[in-house]
């Protein structure tokens, strides 16, 4: 089956921020974890872009193209498998500021000033929270230590040390499948970034800047393995 995230990019204070959302508790699956606005393809969905845009637009609000000229296409990446065995395409778009945009002062680094993104509301039943990230961390996830963002205590949603803004972990999605998944899972002001997410967010960190992350993405054990 087919599906498609959206991953919306915007620039905040000079820098590239991307919108997240949490999963509604209440969901059978995945309850309460980080994603990407997105879904499965509907039959009628002319296009993967599309499909992305419509679950954006049905899980927050986000205006529909050509409804808003301040949200730009950029490239699709390849698709990337779920547990669940979805081919899941990201569709990578800009949201440009329309002038003239002051910020409002003293605002924390992950609140919105722009006013579409302040204008969204999340579906009663599919999410619980909207939020964003700044998209560099996802490459050095130690920035979020000097930038002040806003960050979740330790406890339920993140159970690492203090300073512990990332953690990885190497893991078996299938007890009869040998196969290892290397884990990253990054702190954010809610539920981590884990699982594909993450992956989908590095690549397109690696793409916007230019350079590949300097964390492992390859299983210690599978390392092992290879070279043994």
């Amino acid at each position: 089956k087919l599906a498609a995230v959206l991953v919306l990019l915007y620039e905040q204070a000079g820098e590239l921020r991307v919108l997240l959302t949490t999963r509604s508790k209440s969901l059978r699956a995945h309850p309460g974890q980080t994603v990407l606005p997105g879904g499965k393809a509907d039959e009628g969905d002319e296009s993967l872009v599309w499909t992305a845009l419509r679950e954006a637009n049905e899980e927050v609000g986000l205006p529909l193209l050509p409804t808003s000229s301040n949200i730009h296409f950029i490239t699709t990446l390849p698709p990337f498998l779920s547990a669940s065995q979805l081919l899941v395409t990201p569709v990578v778009v800009l949201l440009s500021s329309p002038p003239p945009l002051v910020p409002f002062p003293n605002t924390p680094p992950n609140s919105f000033s722009h006013p579409i993104l302040t204008s969204l509301t999340p579906s009663l039943t599919k999410v619980d929270r909207i939020f964003n990230h700044p998209l560099k961390a996802i490459l050095d996830p130690c920035l979020l230590l000097n930038k002040g963002e806003s960050l979740v205590d330790v406890g339920e949603d993140w159970p690492y040390g203090a300073g512990d803004v990332y953690n990885p972990s190497d893991v078996r999605l299938d007890p009869l499948d040998p196969l290892i998944y290397r884990m990253h899972q990054f702190q954010t002001c809610a539920s981590p970034i884990k699982g594909l997410t993450a992956d989908i967010l590095i690549s397109v960190a690696e793409l916007a800047y230019g350079r590949k992350t300097r964390l492992r993405t390859i299983p210690t054990r599978f390392e092992f393995w290879v070279i043994t």
